[in-house]
């Protein structure tokens, strides 16, 4: 069975549409904000720029900030490239973020190698031990501290539903 396979299939719709209309050559924003026109029509709500903390697995301790492209109903992380080539650098960063975040599915996009890129990566959270530790911790966690967190993400996060 196919992880998100309806969502994951609208979003390759919209990633082959941006393609098709645009073409290669454009700069990073400009695939960015194209998508977004192309998520808004199709109903799919996102977040640009949001930004996922990322835990220790030892200590579940938080070690600093990830902001993806985007992350869509909340389940799918996908990252744009701009590039001539897809480097291994790009796909090693992908399959890091996601073992290291609750997210279990990402997406990265190359619009501007010699043929669209799209490579689908899936790390699902039962093979990550780290969750139960960050969970563990957290229940540890001053109040205060956590509701601080959470004011400092709504301020830095764009939505759209």
């Amino acid at each position: 069975m196919l992880l998100e396979k309806d969502l994951s299939y609208i979003i390759q719709g919209c990633i082959y549409n941006v393609s098709n209309k645009y073409g290669k050559g454009l700069k990073e924003n400009i695939y960015q904000n194209v998508l977004k026109e192309e998520f808004l029509a199709k109903g799919l709500k996102f977040e640009s720029q949001k930004r996922i903390d990322i835990y220790s697995f030892d200590t579940g301790k938080k070690l600093g900030t990830y902001i993806p492209d985007f992350v869509i109903e909340d389940k799918i992380i996908l990252e744009i490239k701009a590039s001539y080539i897809t480097i291994a650098q790009d796909i090693e960063q992908q399959l890091s973020y996601l073992r290291i975040s609750e997210y279990e599915i990402g997406y990265l996009v190359n619009f501007c190698s010699e043929e669209l890129y799209i490579k689908r990566f899936i790390f699902t959270n039962n093979r990550k031990s780290f969750l139960k530790t960050r969970i563990d911790t957290n229940e540890n966690t001053d109040e205060h501290e956590s509701k601080n967190t959470d004011e400092h993400k709504s301020k830095n996060t764009k939505k759209h539903e």
